[in-house]
């Protein structure tokens, strides 16, 4: 029995896989749009979080999540931009979710969201293995 060929999702194939490309990137955008254009209070959100190099950070984390995400969102250099955002994320779970240094009510969120980081992270590991799909600008 070849139960599994009808997960090859066919010709929909193209289109889920464009649409988990956005959902990957979703939050990143949503969040990033504002780390934009209110720069200066994402640099002393970076220094309080005691990010190394808070302006480098607050730079870096503008590129990722808005230019690059968009770039994740039309498939141009996905595989590569994947690979970068595992990186990113990983950094942002460990800089952004110590909870193991955390105590009271702070542990519990920050725990929950270091692990979505982890996972959105795989997702980005699916995204750099299988490729952007047909709909992108890697695939013209």
């Amino acid at each position: 029995m070849n139960a599994l060929r009808y997960f090859d999702f066919g010709q929909s194939r193209p289109l889920i896989l464009l649409i988990a490309r956005i959902a990957i990137v979703a939050l990143f955008i949503i969040f990033g749009l504002p780390k934009m254009t209110g720069f200066d209070g994402t640099v002393q959100y970076m220094a309080k979080l005691g990010a190394p190099m808070p302006m480098l950070a607050a730079i870096i984390a503008v590129i990722m999540e808005v230019p690059a995400a968009i770039l994740i969102v039309l498939g141009f250099f996905t595989r590569p931009l994947a690979v970068l955002f595992v990186f990113y994320t990983l950094g942002t779970a460990v800089i952004g979710h110590p909870y193991w240094d955390m105590s009271g009510d702070a542990v519990m969120p920050n725990m929950i969201n270091f692990y979505k980081n982890i996972s959105i992270a795989g997702a980005f590991l699916l995204l750099a293995v299988t490729g952007p799909g047909a709909i992108s600008i890697d695939r013209r």
